[in-house]
């Protein structure tokens, strides 16, 4: 009798123990979501070391980071930094993690099994933005994306591990409509076949709606009807959803309470939302209105002090709520192909040094920054542009971009073949100017840019000399 009562006495007291330190392990991560987290992009090939990458977000007093794998060097750098981490399944593994379980497995002891606890993986994303892939094959991930985050699931559950969610970053395409929010409904391509199932899985499994939003994008799509401060969080202008009267100041809630909508209309309406990426350009191609230093630093310093503020604000759909926030990104990636903003997102130049200033924590006063340089693009550049060789770009390199230009067809080069107007003077760099204007002039309205892996830039000097005239672009 004795024993058992001290048996009791004993269970009671390690449960009593247990349920502390899981308390503790609740509110450390509540405590969490109040910070903002940092998209960590490797895309460039100028970036600080992992090491160094990893000392600055502790410098920087991120709360979280989020990869776009599951890179074994930045995992175990990150061991006992008390930085909670966010790991990626890429897109190219969904559909065999999705049809076997074993691989499935695999995946969850190489990817978190190896690191986990000592470093903080607190979240699984499986893909990123898998639903904006329209091609044939990006497609078929589609109906495997919730099978594979069941499964990883499954994996997560049989080794007892609970406080990891599983999730999918998706971007705001997913929307048919978004505007005004009480309009938000999915695509119909993907709102019984995919988003009802996800939807389900999130709202079983406790998770988050992962979001990738930006307010530039719809502003710079539309900034005659969108006013720049309401994008930016300093608008007096208040807009009143004429669905459900609620009142907006800000085109961010806008964005998110769409979702939230949508996801009404489907049966989930309590599905948390958190944000994977949001953010500003620094910088941008000549046709980018708004993206520059000033704007770029304060919509995040807005954000932060938003998001990490003592009592949430939410949105007018969820006022109070809180939302988990990741700012795009931590470095400018060179690398990354498209137009000029693809490569200026960042809060820190590849060498480390910051952009702009800005505090994380959301406790600095705006007085207390320095003065940003003016913003001189705000207004949409309105005129001709043309697609020139950059300078000082290896020749080699430029002669293949040239060759690429010219086998496009539509009668891209034909001004460049011998005894036409422009063949002459015969160098690779007047030939590829010529080819870049004429290739982007011909095929931007499907999607083309002036980039041709950094070796074109845009300019508004007309380069066309005598009877050789350059194709332009008409902005």
């Amino acid at each position: 009798m004795g024993k058992h009562t001290s048996g009791n006495k004993m269970t009671t007291k390690m449960c009593g123990v247990s349920l502390f330190f899981f308390s503790l392990l609740v509110l450390s991560d509540a405590i969490t979501l109040r910070k903002i987290g940092l998209n960590y992009g490797r895309f460039g090939n100028n970036l600080p070391s992992a090491y160094e990458s990893i000392e600055i977000l502790r410098s920087m007093k991120a709360g979280s980071v989020k990869l776009y794998d599951a890179n074994p060097e930045i995992l175990r750098l990150l061991a006992r930094t008390n930085i909670h981490v966010s790991i990626m399944v890429r897109n190219d593994e969904i559909i065999n993690i999705a049809a076997n379980q074993t691989t499935a497995n695999k995946w969850v002891e190489d990817n978190v099994l190896r690191y986990y606890p000592d470093t903080i993986i607190r979240t699984i994303l499986v893909g990123n933005e898998v639903l904006s892939y329209s091609s044939d094959a990006g497609k078929q991930i589609w109906n495997h994306l919730v099978p594979a985050m069941r499964r990883i699931k499954i994996s997560l559950r049989a080794q007892d591990i609970r406080n990891i969610k599983v999730g999918t970053p998706l971007a705001m395409d997913v929307l048919q409509t978004a505007f005004p929010p009480s309009n938000g409904t999915f695509r119909s391509d993907i709102s019984t076949s995919v988003m009802v199932p996800l939807l389900n899985f999130l709202n079983s499994t406790k998770s988050f709606f992962f979001m990738d939003a930006y307010p530039y994008f719809p502003w710079s799509a539309n900034p005659i009807n969108i006013s720049l401060n309401f994008a930016l969080f300093q608008s007096n202008i208040k807009y009143t959803d004429p669905g459900t009267g609620l009142v907006y100041t800000n085109l961010l809630d806008q964005m998110l309470d769409s979702l939230v909508f949508a996801m009404t209309k489907l049966g989930y309406p309590d599905v948390r939302l958190s944000i994977a990426e949001t953010g500003w350009p620094n910088a941008g191609d000549i046709d980018e209105a708004g993206a520059n230093i000033k704007n770029a630093a304060t919509y995040n310093r807005n954000l932060v002090r938003k998001m990490t503020a003592s009592n949430p604000t939410g949105t007018p759909a969820r006022p109070g709520s809180l939302i988990p926030t990741f700012i795009f990104a931590l470095y400018d990636e060179n690398r990354k192909t498209g137009p000029g903003t693809e490569r200026h997102w960042g809060l820190l130049h590849p060498n480390g040094t910051s952009i702009y200033q800005i505090d994380l924590t959301g406790k600095r006063a705006s007085s207390d920054y320095e003065t940003l340089p003016p913003a001189q693009n705000n207004v949409p550049y309105k005129g001709k542009l043309w697609c020139i060789a950059a300078p000082e770009v290896n020749l080699t390199e430029l002669e293949s971009a040239l060759t690429f230009a010219c086998n496009q067809g539509n009668g891209t080069c034909d001004s460049l073949t011998p005894g036409k107007e422009c063949y002459e003077p015969l160098s690779v760099t007047w030939h590829a100017s010529y080819a870049f204007s004429s290739y982007w002039a011909k095929f931007r309205s499907q999607g083309a840019n002036c980039y041709f892996n950094g070796l074109a830039q845009q300019t508004t000097s007309n380069p066309s000399r005598g009877s050789c005239q350059f194709p332009s672009v008409t902005i």
